[in-house]
C-alpha cells in the first residue's frame, strides 16, 4: 500500500462512533474488539514504532514553538496583567502512572479554588456537572481572556513544552487527574501504556460534547489500533476541529 493510501486509510478510520464499554466482545468501524481488559498486541509495543512516534513529537513540537514563539510571548504579557503568573502547571497522570506538571496558560482568576468551592456549594446542578465530567460548561472562575483561550485552545500552547520534555505526545488520551483515574475503572491499563498527547480522537470527535464513558472508549481504541499513520491524520483533522470549536469550554 502506497503512504498516499495508508494516509487516505488512517483518516477514514479516525471516523469512529464509539460504543459502549463492556465486558463482552464489541464493535468499532465493524470489527470486533475484544474485551479492554484483555491487554493488546498492538499499536505501541514494537520499539521502532515508538522512536518514530517520539522522533515526530520531538520534530513537530520544537518547530511550533519557534513560530509560534510571539504569539506565546503575546498571549503570556496579556494574561500577568492581572498580577498573576502567565503559566498554569496542574498535576496530571502519565505513563506508567507517573505524575506531571501539565502546562496551560493560566485561563482562570486567582482566587479560582476558592470561587469553585463556593460555586459548587451554591449550585446543586453544576456540582452534578462537576462530579460527571470534571468540567463546567458555565465557570465562573473563567477570565474573560481565558475564555477565548479555552475556545481557540490557544491556553494548550505550553503543552508543547510537556511534549519535548517526554511527559506528553502530539497525539493521545487526555491527560488526566488522580479523581478521575476511578472512572476509567480497570481500563486505567490502558491509559496507562502512552503518554497522554495534547490532541486525540476525543478533540476531534466532540470534545466535551462527548460523554465520559465514551472518551474511555475513544482512549482505549487509540492505544490498541495505534499507527503513525493514525497519528498524522487525527492531527490533520484537529485543525478543522479547532476552527469549528465544537464541545470547546
Amino acid at each position: 500500500m502506497s503512504p498516499v493510501s495508508s494516509l487516505k486509510l488512517a483518516v477514514e478510520q479516525t471516523n469512529i462512533v464509539p460504543t459502549p464499554i463492556a465486558s463482552a466482545n464489541h464493535r468499532v468501524m465493524g470489527m470486533v474488539l475484544p474485551p479492554l481488559a484483555v491487554p493488546s498486541r498492538r499499536g505501541l509495543v514494537i520499539n521502532v514504532q515508538r522512536m518514530a512516534k517520539r522522533t515526530m513529537d520531538i520534530t513537530v513540537s520544537l518547530a511550533a514553538l519557534i513560530i509560534l514563539s510571539p504569539l506565546i510571548l503575546v498571549l503570556a504579557f496579556l494574561i500577568r496583567r492581572d498580577g498573576g503568573p502567565a503559566l498554569f502547571g496542574h498535576t496530571r497522570i502519565g505513563k506508567n502512572s507517573t505524575s506531571f506538571k501539565c502546562l496551560k496558560f493560566r485561563s482562570m482568576i486567582r482566587n479560582s479554588q476558592e470561587v469553585l468551592e463556593h460555586h459548587l456549594a451554591e449550585n446543586p446542578e453544576a456540582r452534578a456537572e462537576w462530579t460527571a465530567d470534571h468540567k463546567l460548561k458555565n465557570d465562573p472562575r473563567i477570565t474573560r481572556l481565558g475564555a477565548f483561550l479555552r475556545r481557540s485552545s490557544l491556553d494548550e500552547l505550553p503543552q508543547l513544552i510537556n511534549v519535548l520534555k517526554g511527559d506528553m505526545s502530539l497525539v493521545g488520551p487526555r491527560p488526566i487527574v488522580w479523581n478521575e483515574v476511578s472512572k476509567y475503572d480497570q481500563h486505567i491499563a490502558d491509559y496507562y501504556q502512552v503518554r497522554p498527547g495534547i490532541t486525540g480522537l476525543w478533540q476531534i470527535s466532540g470534545r466535551n460534547d462527548v460523554s465520559y464513558t465514551k472518551r474511555v472508549e475513544l482512549d482505549s481504541h487509540y492505544i490498541r489500533n495505534w499507527s503513525l499513520w493514525h497519528d498524522i491524520a487525527i492531527m490533520i483533522k484537529t485543525v478543522p476541529a479547532l476552527l469549528n470549536r465544537s464541545g470547546a469550554y
